[in-house]
């Protein structure tokens, strides 16, 4: 459990315990009551602003009013002691006894430690990659896959009831010139010189598959028929084969997927028009033009026209936005709308999408069509993924297969291992910009997150094994019976408060959607525990192990075996197996 959450109960029942015995002259509204860290740790364990935030209801100065709380907080078996600070902030340091408990919880819930009730198992759907069907995935897809993966993941172990969902844009323009595209490999399967593919279609070879495959199947059935007339064929078989590469390489980085939607079924389903329906019968859709877009430089590039238009102002845009053109066809926002307004028919009402930064103008708008096709309630919060910068031994990588260098997905992971590639990807924040090093993610140096992460895990194995040799393979046995009590340097009390923090971090994290916030906190609990290590090199009585000393050792393999616990705790979050050797 969330510690801080659980001093906080405390806090509540002690003012509780103040209005029961009329020290109070009422009850009062607790809701801003806030139970923390400190800001300076050298004022203890935790702070809250209780005292700030009640006294007036209850006619108190907040000084007065913590006087009284502070002897009820004084009376808890976890508090070593309290004291005020300032006007009325209420510091306080937790017992060691507080800490040991802490640490056989740890061992107790192993992996499971940090999983948190915050989401009392609320829908959440979670969309992401949704890369068009037009192709494999390329470099550039990896982070925002890994990071709506790893989002999941974090929801999830937050308590929510989390759907992971891939979006097929499989309709309109872009797939279209893919049918046209399969149309002509097929022609070349079947041995006719097609020359140079014409612009505006996919030349990429990861076609050429496509074709070969109708062409066997097949033969020349289409051969005398024009392009038109098979399209719809062929553009089925286009997609379908174009989502079985994108589905092996998210495969290949343990990436997976409840739900595949459909744009086409969506708006063969009528769910266009229902959607649309919805906006109408709320006086929120309108006839009517445009203003002149910035966009438009020149007279000759925009024509004033009556088109059918969302009134997205009413909802935070800063522009109305059209949804059917003067000719009848729908925007590319449309179906967008459609999309969302489906997922909340599914019973979902907290959305997140995890687009790229190109789409940041693409936030507002789509924001204020969920909150009014669902009527306020649904949310959606969107994540935009910065792009990455890809360099070999810090030369910049050209993205260019004549080259000989990577584009794809595929690519990338047949060079790094998926685990180093999905943590490396989760190490700065979405929209953060982030460089990646083919050289420097494999550096086993403390510059490198993932190495040093994982170096500080298959360390404490390390120590685990060179335990049963000195004191026989049931020393790990039942460490919930170590003397708990024998941890008194600084430094382990330190490294369990680190470790007693992570289910915090859990709920922060996901309460900003921000998992990267678990790779910051990984990273410092592995330096506390590298800095342990060494401090065993440096002196003999801080050593993991004492061949003279059995209990001490168990009690310190506990503090190890709770660490181990917790990285791979985190390590689970992001997809990340932790290594046992190195």
């Amino acid at each position: 459990m969330n510690i801080f959450t659980l001093l906080k109960k405390e806090v509540l029942n002690s003012v509780q315990k103040l209005a029961n015995e009329a020290l109070i002259n009422k009850m009062p509204n607790t809701d801003r009551v806030t139970v923390e860290p400190p800001r300076d740790a050298s004022h203890g364990d935790a702070a809250t602003n209780a005292a700030m935030v009640l006294a007036g209801q209850v006619s108190l100065k907040p000084r007065e009013f913590a006087e009284l709380l502070v002897k009820e907080l004084q009376k808890l078996p976890a508090i070593e002691s309290v004291e005020i600070a300032g006007p009325g902030f209420i510091n306080l340091k937790l017992s060691n006894a507080f800490w040991y408990e802490q640490l056989k919880t740890i061992l107790k819930e192993k992996e499971h430690y940090g999983d948190s009730d915050m989401g009392h198992g609320e829908k959440v759907n979670v969309e992401f990659v949704s890369v068009n069907p037009t192709g494999p995935m390329h470099v550039g897809h990896v982070r925002g896959a890994v990071f709506g993966d790893a989002l999941a993941g974090l929801l999830t172990k937050a308590g929510y009831q989390v759907t992971r969902e891939y979006y097929m844009n499989d309709r309109g323009a872009q797939v279209d010139k893919l049918a046209r595209s399969a149309y002509l490999r097929y022609r070349e399967a079947m041995g006719e010189d097609i020359g140079e593919i014409p612009e505006g279609y996919y030349p990429g070879e990861y076609l050429k598959p496509v074709g070969q495959y109708i062409a066997q199947k097949d033969g020349d059935k289409w051969m005398s028929v024009k392009e038109e007339d098979c399209h719809v064929y062929f553009r089925d078989i286009a997609v379908k084969m174009m989502m079985d590469l994108i589905r092996k390489d998210l495969d290949k980085a343990d990436i997976h997927f409840d739900v595949f939607t459909s744009e086409r079924a969506i708006g063969e389903s009528g769910g266009i028009e229902k959607a649309l329906k919805v906006l109408e019968d709320r006086g929120l859709i309108y006839q009517g033009v445009l203003e002149k877009p910035k966009s438009a430089k020149a007279p000759e590039d925009w024509e004033p026209q009556e088109m059918t238009i969302f009134k997205s102002t009413e909802f935070g845009d800063e522009a109305d936005r059209p949804l059917k053109r003067s000719d009848g066809t729908y925007t590319y926002f449309t179906p967008d709308i459609a999309y969302q307004y489906d997922k909340y028919k599914r019973g979902f009402k907290k959305l997140i999408m995890v687009l790229g930064a190109d789409h940041a103008g693409y936030v507002t708008r789509l924001k204020s069509a969920v909150k009014a096709v669902t009527n306020g309630e649904a949310d959606l919060d969107i994540k935009l993924v910065q792009m990455v910068s890809f360099s070999d031994n810090g030369q910049p990588l050209k993205m260019s297969k004549r080259a000989g260098t990577f584009v794809t997905f595929a690519d990338l992971l047949e060079q790094i291992e998926k685990d180093v590639v999905r943590f490396f990807m989760l190490t700065r924040k979405n929209d953060s910009q982030l460089d990646f090093d083919l050289v420097k993610v494999k550096e086993q140096s403390k510059d490198n997150p993932v190495f040093y992460v994982q170096y500080a895990h298959a360390r404490a194995y390390s120590v685990f094994r060179h335990a049963e040799e000195m004191f026989g393979k049931d020393i790990l046995d039942n460490l919930l019976n170590a003397d708990m009590t024998l941890l008194k340097d600084e430094s382990e009390l330190s490294l369990i408060r680190i470790l007693s923090s992570f289910p915090r971090q859990v709920e922060q994290a996901a309460e900003a959607n921000e998992p990267h916030r678990i790779a910051y906190y990984l990273y410092d609990l592995a330096s506390a525990f590298h800095a342990l290590w060494n401090k065993g090199r440096d002196d003999v009585q801080m050593r993991f192990l004492d061949e003279k000393n059995k209990e001490l050792s168990k009690a310190r393999l506990a503090l190890i075996q709770a660490t181990t616990n917790v990285i791979a705790s985190g390590l689970k979050v992001f997809g990340v197996v932790p290594v046992k050797e190195m």
